[in-house]
């Protein structure tokens, strides 16, 4: 009998376990104990030396942070019983934890309205099995109180990133400006023009409230337009390309039905995208689905885009199933995922065509598309303000589902829709582009599994919520702390010190080849200590940037020397020298100069 809990705070994930090791019976475990408690939050703020126990493998001290936020409802598990505490964590003893690597480990377990604390004189694993012993009869205390506190908002508790209030002398919530971003893309310019039709969130409420959209398009149009969408999410501007002007729309699937309804609007609007790239004629409407998918949502009303309607448009199925499926399948993200992002690259750069993405709602498979393309065509998202202004403009504000899930209750919904569609992002650019390219990236690899580990934490206000107007409705600009803020006042910590901005000005085409793929040891194999490396990265890291700075620095002065000897010798060439001291030697040599343009000029009168 298994139970397993997905934490709209902290991910937790429960199991009973009816077989048990022999070292587990033996230290008196009982075989219906709670064995499996998982805590995936890895790269929580201040965890300084947990962290550092964690890179070196030596005995951790305390996982406890020397600076975590106050912990409210504080309780304390004892051998008979539970204890409540206020402010404080009283550690309670008698708790042995099963370790798949060696064996039983007795320590202390505390359990806080944030996260669960195991203290002992080992290595932290992150992969928690706890054995009770019968005779005190705290394993239902010990669960209903996880229970309660992994799930507050089933408990009507308010979450924990509201209750954080960190100050790390940084906003990240001004990382991202819309206008800024598309003003950077060159925008408005005469073909596109910056909108606010949407302001209020009533053309679209999963949409931004500033898009961009053909300049000739009207209001009225607008609105028709959204009407003939799904969800109202009508084809947007996403990335402009800086010398042939084509683009990168995306959007939903077009309302045609099973009746293969037109709409005027909507076929204009499309030829305005089109229109707006003077380099071609064509548009290609990438439709992330397979086709088979697309024609059975023709009987939901939804479907796709006909050529003889829309002229001048070649659709494309890309066969990417949806993340049910796709979350099972690495051949499938090699072969489908990253194989569509690089035919949209391709289609932008090497045909200077126009590409309009979009699958069923345009939520999941359209940003990973979108999003890969760009950091293979635009530089600016290879640093860590550019990927950041990423996440925040085609997965924040596109309205990802970071809250919600169809096919899942709803206690497991805020984790599982982030953390499988954005790891199957992340794993796709990891696989794929990152390791392929890994001097093309000013973050490194911890920047990423941060990323991904604070998608569920609840720590960060950045990734609740579904849509921009949820979260300017909860105010969380004001009422929490952003992950951005957390890295970017420490950007050393995430920088890449192979990085070289010179070298890769240009357009990434990775190969999308199943020998290029790489299993993410760094992510999904960090606990097992059999797999770590004997010396911290982050250490390595640090060594290696303070390296690249002086060598820098030292190019930066040769190059100055190089420039003054240039200037030297240009002047030398163009110019006499003048004589830096007065010797009797140079006074000669003037004077005999002088006596010779004299007599020459004698001759000529």
């Amino acid at each position: 009998m298994s139970l397993t809990q997905a934490s709209n705070r902290g991910s937790l994930i429960m199991e009973r376990n009816p077989t048990e090791s022999a070292g587990a019976r033996s230290d008196g475990a009982s075989n219906d104990s709670i064995s499996q408690l998982s805590d995936r939050s890895a790269s929580f703020p201040h965890e300084t030396s947990s962290n550092s126990s964690k890179e070196s493998g030596s005995p951790s001290k305390s996982i406890v942070p020397h600076r975590l936020p106050q912990l409210f409802s504080a309780f304390s598990i004892v051998g008979d019983g539970i204890i409540w505490r206020d402010k404080t964590c009283k550690n309670g003893k008698d708790v042995t934890y099963m370790c798949p690597y060696s064996g039983p480990i007795k320590g202390t377990l505390t359990v806080t309205n944030y996260k669960l604390f195991f203290k002992s004189s080992e290595r932290d694993i992150r992969s928690l099995r706890f054995a009770h012993k019968q005779e005190n009869h705290s394993r239902r205390q010990v669960f209903e109180k996880i229970q309660q506190f992994a799930f507050p908002i089933t408990n009507k508790q308010p979450l924990f990133a509201f209750e954080f209030k960190e100050d790390y002398g940084e906003n990240g919530w001004q990382v991202y400006d819309p206008v800024s971003e598309f003003k950077r893309q060159g925008l408005p310019n005469e073909s596109w023009k910056i909108s606010r039709i949407n302001e209020n969130y009533e053309l679209c409420d999963t949409y931004p409230s500033v898009l961009v959209v053909p300049t000739a398009a009207t209001e009225e149009e607008i609105k028709q337009v959204a009407s003939f969408r799904t969800k109202g999410r009508l084809p947007v501007l996403s990335w402009i390309h800086p010398e042939s002007q084509a683009t990168i729309t995306r959007s939903g699937q077009p309302l045609v039905g099973v009746a293969h309804k037109r709409n005027k609007d909507d076929e204009r609007y499309i030829q305005l995208i089109m229109d707006a790239n003077a380099q071609s004629h064509k548009l290609y409407i990438m439709d992330a689905r397979p086709s088979v998918n697309a024609l059975a949502n023709k009987a939901k009303g939804g479907g796709y885009e006909s050529e003889e309607s829309y002229q001048n448009a070649e659709v494309v199925f890309l066969d990417i199933h949806n993340i049910h499926v796709m979350k099972d399948s690495l051949r499938k993200l090699r072969d489908q995922i990253i194989a569509g992002a690089l035919r949209v690259a391709d289609k932008v750069e090497s045909n200077k065509t126009s590409v309009l993405v979009h699958c069923s709602d345009g939520w999941d498979r359209s940003a990973q598309l979108t999003c890969l393309s760009m950091m293979m065509l635009d530089p600016y998202f290879r640093t860590i303000k550019g990927f950041e202004v990423l996440i925040e403009k085609e997965w924040l504000s596109f309205g990802h589902k970071f809250a919600s899930i169809s096919s899942l209750p709803p206690v497991y919904r805020l984790c599982m829709a982030a953390h499988q569609t954005d790891k199957q992002y992340l794993s796709c650019f990891l696989c794929i582009i990152y390791f392929q390219f890994p001097n093309a990236f000013e973050f490194n690899e911890h920047f990423l599994i941060t990323i991904l580990d604070h998608l569920y934490s609840c720590l960060f206000g950045t990734f609740l919520f579904n849509c921009e107007q949820a979260r300017v409705k909860e105010g969380l600009k004001q009422n929490t702390v952003s992950l951005w803020s957390f890295i970017n006042c420490q950007l050393e910590e995430f920088k890449n010190p192979l990085y070289a901005a010179y070298l890769h000005q240009h357009v990434l085409f990775p190969v999308a080849s199943m020998r290029r793929i790489e299993l993410w040891t760094g992510y999904y194999c960090r606990w097992n200590p059999r797999m770590r490396p004997q010396e911290p990265i982050h250490l390595r890291n640090r060594e290696l940037l303070i390296l690249k700075a002086q060598l820098q620095r030292k190019v930066q002065e040769l190059q100055r020397e190089l420039e003054a000897k240039n200037a030297r010798s240009n002047h030398l060439q163009h110019s006499p020298p003048a004589p830096r001291i007065s010797s009797p030697v140079n006074s000669l040599s003037i004077c005999k100069e002088m006596i010779h343009k004299i007599s020459m000029e004698n001759k000529h009168v």
